[in-house]
């Protein structure tokens, strides 16, 4: 089956243009819609968010996908984003899809997108299902990706150049208050929806403890399926596709 693609904008959490694009059924007629959130300083078109939205568009979902405040082709300044504002971003990006489209009724979020789509269902009500790939238990996991040095220029001026997947961002102190003063498993106890665990028992960068985690936090009906091989960006297709056909079985019955 092959897709339509709607590329849009929609204002933030923060007053910027955001870019996002929806991938239709060629049919027109969508099982239910999905909004999914790219992982830490990645993007929309990343490997892993097109191959999973490409499997769930074949299996007749509507999938929206948009890069957060200050990356890929959306306005504003990383430096002055924080998880809060991701989860906002998500907030945002869902009533925009209720006022164009039609309510999201499935939330997928990989790596921190994971942890901000579980942050983000609690605003949500008609958030239907839940799905995290690869996520931090505690939003606060991203601050391994500094090092001791960079952590101690922040602390000290309030803000530093940092890398992060190779690439120079500015990083503000505010940052690192907002994710070490986030409780996300109170906030998964308290959702009372279904959540789809997904993760890999070989993933180096976000530990398998971290599905655990959320796993006990969670409510039943929950379901933890194992990426068994796969690496955290999922970068090999036959991984992305496993996922996709999974998410797609799953979240079916919750839809309806």
């Amino acid at each position: 089956m092959s897709s339509a693609v709607t590329r849009t904008t929609f204002v933030g959490s923060q007053g910027d243009e955001l870019a996002a694009r929806l991938d239709m059924p060629a049919d027109g007629s969508p099982l239910a819609y999905a909004l999914f959130a790219h992982c830490f300083t990645c993007g929309k078109d990343i490997k892993a968010a097109s191959r999973i939205s490409a499997g769930l568009t074949e299996r007749g979902f509507a999938v929206l996908r948009f890069d957060f405040t200050g990356l890929g082709s959306s306005e504003g300044e990383f430096e002055n984003t924080n998880f809060s504002s991701n989860v906002g971003d998500l907030v945002a990006a869902a009533n925009m899809m209720a006022e164009r489209f039609d309510k999201p009724a499935v939330l997928i979020g990989h790596s921190l997108g994971g942890a901000a789509v579980l942050a983000a269902t609690a605003q949500l009500p008609d958030v239907r299902a839940t799905v995290t790939i690869g996520a931090p238990s505690d939003p606060g996991h991203v601050l391994h990706l500094l090092d001791d040095a960079d952590l101690e220029r922040i602390e000290a001026d309030g803000r530093a150049e940092v890398r992060l997947a190779g690439r120079p961002f500015a990083v503000q102190k505010q940052f690192l208050t907002d994710v070490c003063g986030q409780n996300l498993p109170a906030l998964i106890e308290g959702l009372a929806r279904p959540v789809l665990v997904m993760h890999s028992p070989v993933d180096n960068t976000v530990g398998i403890n971290n599905a655990g985690a959320i796993y006990q936090a969670a409510r039943h009906p929950k379901s933890f399926v194992s990426l068994d091989g796969a690496d955290h960006m999922l970068s090999k297709p036959a991984d992305s596709d496993f996922a996709s056909e999974i998410i797609a079985a799953w979240a079916s019955r919750y839809i309806g």
